[in-house]
């Protein structure tokens, strides 16, 4: 099997992380108490939250960061900076793990607590962060400018080949499954 350039950058990136003594596949459970809806709809300043989701966007900007994380809920925006997560001098798991190690698509979880952006954004201001997953398969993210998408997911046969990426990357198809299965679950009870 012939591997893509963007696999063999992760497969990379993944090695660099058990080089740095991160495990990128832990097998302990990940203790979250709330999800991306809960995070929005329960929202109180300073609140500590813990959270969990795949990382779907990221916005570097030197020493502070904004990311986008989606959960099974939907999506919340985190706020990494460098000086909270890494208290002292070495500063390796902002400047290398996340500026660096992480890509679209890997699962990590979030230590922090709620607060409002300057634009009104409710966000999780980041104090510690996780590996859960390392993704090695890029997904198929659109690009979005000035309102007109750009390498939308919408090849019907990838679509269906890639079933997987179609329910992470498309939100209404992940709906419409969920409707499903309640419908389905409703007739068996009901009959």
């Amino acid at each position: 099997m012939q591997l893509s350039e963007q696999e063999i950058i992760r497969r990379e990136k993944l090695d660099k992380l058990r080089e740095l003594g991160i495990n990128p596949y832990p097998a302990d459970l990940y203790p979250v108490d709330h999800t991306s809806k809960q995070v929005k709809e329960a929202f109180k300043e300073g609140k500590k939250v813990v959270i969990a989701g795949r990382l779907m966007s990221m916005r570097v900007q030197g020493k502070a960061s904004f990311a986008q994380l989606q959960d099974s809920e939907g999506k919340v925006q985190v706020y990494f900076n460098r000086d909270e997560i890494c208290q002292g001098e070495d500063k390796t798991k902002y400047n290398e793990v996340f500026k660096k190690l992480l890509d679209f698509g890997d699962f990590i979880g979030i230590e922090g607590e709620l607060f409002t952006t300057q634009v009104g954004e409710k966000s999780v201001r980041v104090k510690d962060f996780t590996i859960l997953s390392k993704s090695l398969k890029p997904l198929p993210l659109p690009k979005e400018k000035d309102g007109i998408v750009y390498d939308a997911f919408t090849d019907p046969e990838q679509r269906y080949r890639q079933r997987y990426a179609d329910l992470v990357v498309n939100p209404h198809v992940k709906e419409v499954f969920v409707k499903r299965t309640k419908l389905f679950n409703a007739m068996r009870q009901f009959f």
